[in-house]
């Protein structure tokens, strides 16, 4: 069961900041963590949500510094990585909090990180570059968009899998779309006639797995982001999941990313807002088929 509940916070300690939360990012990793999806130990409990938002800073602990440097009262920022960030105010270390560009509305600052270091660790562990072409599988989804972005930002040919109402997305991101189910490895072979390079699987289908191994003989270029069993039977590389190499990576890539998407370089598109109290409504959709973009929780 989800709550809300009422909980007091202290004040900043040293390297601690104090965010008024403006925006909240919705993931898939939320509801699953309480699923048990992911086991069922109940000294776990209670479980606080949420891993990233966006908001004001509002009280800064002595010797607060954040990745991009001095935080003071009154900056609006972008929280990264944080427990419990379903909430209407954070404690939070200041390692956790980024300037917010002033491009970004609110909701994009919420749902941009964890998607954008998840996207960025697939494109680095398989070393796309130009002249590389690369299969996507979940092109449209909230990280497989962000994968595409990069990828061509590389200079590199993304073929994009996805349902036929988000391919015109897929076209304005620079890829190539094709239709996922029955007959996919044919029609990706019709595409790439010559080979497909590399393969990033965000949906962890046996579909995706199948088809990328075999399109792609290497199999260290290869890489998922769910399909985690499949990854220790077949021997190819899966990011994600307490990694603490796929964490140090996207920790060192976000500010780049946040310039990025501050120059337009990258978009989120928001799928759906929801208020706090819905957030179990909003899980519920999340788990189901829904718009193409992210999910984000207003206090």
């Amino acid at each position: 069961m989800v709550q809300i509940v009422d909980e007091a916070l202290a004040k900043p300690l040293a390297g601690q900041v104090l965010v008024e939360v403006e925006a909240i990012g919705v993931n898939p990793f939320d509801y699953k963590s309480y699923s048990g999806e992911f086991g069922a130990d109940e000294s776990a409990l209670p479980l606080r949500l949420g891993s990233e938002a966006s908001g004001i800073v509002r009280a800064v602990g002595n010797t607060a510094r954040g990745p991009a440097g001095p935080i003071s009262v009154g900056d609006e920022v972008i929280v990264s990585g944080a427990k419990g960030a379903y909430a209407e105010k954070l404690l939070v270390p200041a390692d956790a909090v980024l300037p917010k560009p002033s491009s970004l509305s609110w909701e994009e600052a919420a749902g941009l990180l964890s998607v954008a270091g998840t996207a960025f660790d697939t494109i680095e562990v398989v070393g796309v570059s130009a002249g590389d072409t690369v299969l996507v599988h979940g092109a449209a989804g909230s990280v497989g968009s962000i994968v595409v972005q990069l990828a061509v930002a590389r200079g590199a040919r993304v073929i994009g899998t996805a349902r036929a109402v988000n391919h015109e997305a897929l076209l304005e991101y620079g890829a190539e779309p094709v239709e996922y189910g029955s007959g996919l490895l044919d029609r990706v072979k019709a595409l790439a006639p010559d080979g497909i390079a590399a393969a990033i699987d965000t949906v962890g289908t046996d579909e995706a797995v199948d088809v990328s191994l075999a399109l792609v003989s290497d199999k260290a270029r290869i890489v998922t982001i769910a399909a985690f069993g499949r990854a220790g039977k077949d021997g190819f590389t899966a990011v994600g999941g307490g990694n603490p190499e796929s964490a140090a990576r996207r920790k060192k890539a976000r500010a780049d990313l946040v310039a990025a998407a501050g120059r337009g370089e990258l978009k989120v598109p928001i799928a759906k807002t929801f208020p706090l109290a819905e957030v179990a409504q909003a899980h519920a959709e999340l788990n189901g088929e829904h718009p193409r973009g992210k999910f984000v929780l207003i206090p």
